[in-house]
């Protein structure tokens, strides 16, 4: 008999599900097109000690990259995105507004963390590099993993509660010191799911699924680290719509279909030269249009 379930990991195309009494089983896709991902509600069909993916429920909506060459998900059906980078390394403008595009374009409200707030100096010019997304309305919290800060994680504790919250962050920004913090026995869940996955070893590979409280209400997604962060699933006259600060004025334009770049009568230029919309922003959305407007092979 067919049972309902919860994604909490994969690994591949092999996956844990969490049935609705609390146990979990290590399944597998029935067919190529039937891969689930983290988060998503599936139908199961038990076989001996592991089980076959039948159907997976309507999403609310995925978070994914996609280049060239292949698409990868990172998770289903959440309610908000955690970036979390830090004031040293420095971090990747280009990186960050990638994974808020993407997070726009499947209305998951991104939330921004900048950690190392112990690190004054570059503290203090990460921060002022983040002032165009504070601006456009993205909410921006500081943290201090290493020296415990305990009003930091309480703010960000309050931001997560009741919502299921994918954490996406590049190496050396805290990611695995913040799901320590927040779930206490981390360690303990993630060995034994790469065992139940048969993976071995907690692998940059592996997409997890974390409850942070006992009602289940609120969930963590420790997701696989990335270098780089495809867009080629979008179009290029979307991006307006995913950037706010660009939203904001390019309904004023001379053209309809005004791209933003050379047009005259561009409204979104002209805010970019009054110092409304910052230069390294438009640069970024003038390079993601042309690399959007490639013609595929």
């Amino acid at each position: 008999m067919k049972q309902h379930g919860l994604v909490i990991a994969s690994h591949g195309r092999h996956v844990v599900v969490e049935s609705e009494d609390g146990s979990r089983r290590l399944c597998h896709p029935r067919g190529k097109k039937n891969h689930a991902v983290v988060g998503d509600r599936v139908w199961w069909l038990p076989s001996s000690d592991e089980g076959s993916i039948e159907a997976i429920d309507t999403r609310r909506n995925l978070f994914y990259r996609q280049d060239e060459i292949r698409t990868k998900s990172f998770a289903a059906n959440l309610d908000r995105l955690l970036v979390l980078i830090a004031a040293e390394p420095e971090f990747s403008q280009e990186q960050l507004t990638r994974a808020l595009i993407a997070a726009e374009a499947e209305k998951i409200q991104p939330l921004i963390v900048l950690n190392k707030q112990d690190l004054a100096e570059p503290f203090a010019l990460a921060w002022e590099r983040l002032t165009p997304y504070r601006s456009m309305g993205y909410e921006v919290l500081p943290l201090s993993l290493k020296a415990g800060d305990p009003a930091g994680l309480a703010t960000l504790c309050e931001r997560l509660t009741g919502h299921t919250t994918l954490v996406l962050g590049p190496s050396g920004a805290g990611k695995s010191s913040l799901i320590n913090r927040l779930v206490p026995n981390a360690g303990a869940a993630t060995g034994e799911l790469s065992l139940a996955l048969q993976s071995g070893r907690h692998t940059t590979t592996t997409t997890t699924w974390y409850w942070v409280d006992r009602s289940h209400a609120t969930a963590l997604i420790d997701s696989p680290g990335f270098q780089a962060f495809g867009l080629q699933h979008l179009e290029p006259t979307a991006l307006t719509r995913l950037m706010p600060d660009l939203l904001k004025h390019a309904g004023e334009c001379r053209f309809y279909n005004c791209t933003h770049r050379h047009e005259p009568g561009c409204h979104v230029q002209a805010a970019v030269a009054r110092g409304e919309i910052s230069e390294s922003r438009h640069r970024l959305y003038q390079q993601l249009f042309e690399e959007l407007s490639q013609p595929a092979y």
